[in-house]
């Protein structure tokens, strides 16, 4: 077939785009037709966030206690975490939208400083939604950490105000922010890709989603599937 000069070079500038393009997006296809698809089911984070270790694929939900939705999703995440995947880790991160949310995740660090965090996490989503304790109630929260974990209620004191949680707090709270979040509960996949319920189509289906983008970053990065 025979195309004019100009023609010609546009031809070639399209088919070397191409051909770069897959370069730079070896997972466009690695599922063959994909089951989810982006901007539908989940979207792009703007700006790449970078994770903890490069070495592994990072998934975190963005959380509250506070929330009746992260509480019934709750064990359906924690089913999924204790399963084994290769090169995954999983972290939780809790939401602060606002004054009010900032002493539910207080809680949450103070517990993850003291080390009690898989001992008190289910019994404060319990006390919150279960038995409606009002958890800016300290002296409620205090008998919690005792009760579950046995914490000293001096020592939770010491912990639950300090320089280290308050760092905590606000460094989550800069992630969720440029997570974009809108809601909770959200996963986000390597700093890269978000899902929600309402992207998913229900709280249930975020996993799927998140098992689907967890293979789309594997594929991507070639050390990972080498391993």
């Amino acid at each position: 077939m025979y195309l004019p000069l100009n023609k010609a070079v546009v031809f070639a500038v399209v088919a070397l785009s191409s051909v770069m393009g897959m370069a730079q997006e070896p997972d466009a296809n690695f599922l063959g037709t994909p089951k989810f698809i982006e901007g539908k089911h989940y979207v792009r984070i703007p700006i790449q966030v970078e994770t903890h270790d490069s070495e592994v694929i990072e998934v975190a939900e963005i959380f509250s206690y506070g929330c009746i939705h992260c509480f019934r999703f709750d064990p359906l995440i924690s089913a999924w975490a204790t399963k084994d995947r290769k090169a995954v880790v999983f972290r939780r991160i809790p939401a602060v939208f606002g004054a009010s949310w900032a002493p539910l995740a207080e809680l949450y660090y103070a517990a993850e400083i003291l080390g009690v965090l898989e001992e008190i996490h289910e019994p404060v989503f319990r006390a919150m939604h279960i038995d409606r304790l009002d958890l800016r109630d300290r002296g409620a929260v205090r008998r919690i950490f005792k009760n579950s974990a046995g914490v000293d209620p001096q020592k939770f004191d010491s912990v639950v105000k300090s320089f280290s949680v308050r760092s905590r707090v606000q460094q989550g709270d800069a992630l969720v922010r440029m997570y974009r979040v809108e809601g909770v509960p959200s996963m986000i996949v390597d700093g890269t890709y978000r899902v929600d319920g309402k992207l998913a189509g229900s709280n249930e289906r975020i996993l799927e989603v998140v098992d689907f983008l967890i293979e789309k970053v594997r594929y991507s990065r070639p050390q990972l599937l080498s391993d």
